[in-house]
């Protein structure tokens, strides 16, 4: 044999994947994980199980050898379900002809597909900050750059925010709402003035609404939850089922909108995901006749009881939909809320700090989609340490 070369493995490694780190909740994750029996309001995810008829459809599809690709867009029965459900939720009339939509791989594998059709290099998008932790990083991935708009202290992106931020290298503004990490719902009216706004500018809105189901009613208008869909077509609407229906494993979600986005997305599709997963396609064919309101109902509960927690200690924003409160870590604390999470994590209560969501550092994210026992006790420990008393696991 030859020479041998080594191969110098970080050298290899991209500027793309250098330029992004690992997810600050995944690090929580992981770090829960090696502690003993955690109280961990650290991940978003539903702690209800999926409901025995998709379990079902899923198992028979399996069973029935229905195991293959599907089309690129979806399974045909899981798509007239959605394309059903979306024309009496927001009234679209999804034809294929100028209203087309897609499959996904989970509601993140349509923001990626979405950020590769739209993007440039040297584009820009923008979104509220605080901000999901996936945001910025698909900007990264597709070399364009993540304008967040700040909306503290009570977290809505208004078009008054948003406005000074608009440039000719905004191709889009990503709304959510529920939003993740704050858990707030944007009305109606905000939501009309934001697509006024980027109608006069030429620009799409993307709204990802994965939690639209988990809509407090207090927050619900006419009922439904509240949506830039109501009051435009151009636009690309984002909604997935993980969240709502405790299957976030499955990997599904959907993105509707102008057929000519949409089919390029199916094109990209192609050549990356492929698919989304089929057994979990026709696990989802019936979603939209399980009745998910008891859980939703057990969920407001659950936010009310740490709304209440906090009351006259810290500064929280009630939520109106999906499963976390962004608390304000007091300033008479002296701690930033990196910190704040450390001292937490010490006496086995795991949450995220706010930097991972922001470019702040004040607040921490509490995901209760846990059992009222686990709530009641980490909110004990979390607000004792506000308060300056020690309390024990």
């Amino acid at each position: 044999m030859g020479q041998t070369h080594m191969i110098d493995f970080e050298s290899m490694i991209s500027g793309r994947s250098r330029a992004i780190d690992v997810s600050g909740i995944r690090r929580v994750f992981e770090l829960g994980a090696k502690l003993e029996d955690p109280i961990n309001f650290s991940i978003g995810q539903p702690d209800f199980p999926v409901a025995e008829p998709l379990k079902q459809a899923a198992i028979d599809a399996i069973r029935n050898d229905q195991n293959g690709y599907t089309l690129t867009q979806g399974a045909p029965n899981l798509r007239n379900a959605i394309i059903s459900y979306l024309h009496e939720d927001v009234g679209w009339k999804v034809d294929g002809a100028t209203l087309d939509v897609i499959v996904s791989s989970g509601t993140s594998g349509a923001l990626l597909l979405a950020s590769m059709t739209l993007l440039n290099p040297g584009d820009e998008f923008i979104a509220g900050d605080p901000y999901f932790v996936a945001y910025p990083a698909m900007a990264t991935m597709v070399g364009a750059t993540f304008v967040p708009c700040l909306t503290y202290p009570d977290f809505r992106l208004t078009a008054k925010r948003v406005e000074p931020l608009l440039t000719s290298r905004t191709k889009f503004l990503l709304v959510n709402s529920p939003g993740n990490p704050t858990g707030t719902v944007l009305s109606n009216g905000e939501l009309s003035d934001l697509v006024d706004l980027c109608r006069a500018h030429g620009v799409l809105i993307i709204s990802d609404e994965i939690y639209d189901e988990f809509t407090y009613a207090d927050a619900r208008e006419d009922g439904k939850c509240p949506s830039p869909a109501r009051f435009t077509e151009d636009m690309l609407l984002v909604r997935g089922f993980g969240k709502t229906y405790g299957c976030t494993g499955w990997r599904m979600g959907y993105v509707a909108g102008p057929k000519t986005i949409i089919r390029e997305l199916a094109k990209l599709q192609q050549y990356t995901f492929v698919c989304a997963p089929s057994m979990a396609q026709q696990g989802l064919a019936g979603v939209f006749e399980v009745d998910m309101s008891e859980h939703v109902e057990a969920y407001r509960r659950k936010r009310n009881m740490v709304v209440e927690a906090f009351d006259g200690i810290s500064t929280t924003v009630m939520p109106g939909g999906a499963f976390y409160t962004f608390v304000e870590v007091p300033p008479s604390l002296g701690l930033t809320a990196t910190q704040f999470v450390e001292r937490g994590i010490e006496r086995n209560v795991l949450t995220i700090p706010g930097c991972v969501f922001s470019r702040r550092d004040t607040h921490f994210r509490i995901s209760y989609a846990v059992s009222d026992e686990k709530l009641k006790a980490g909110l004990e420990i979390l607000t004792g340490l506000m308060a300056g008393v020690e309390t024990s696991v």
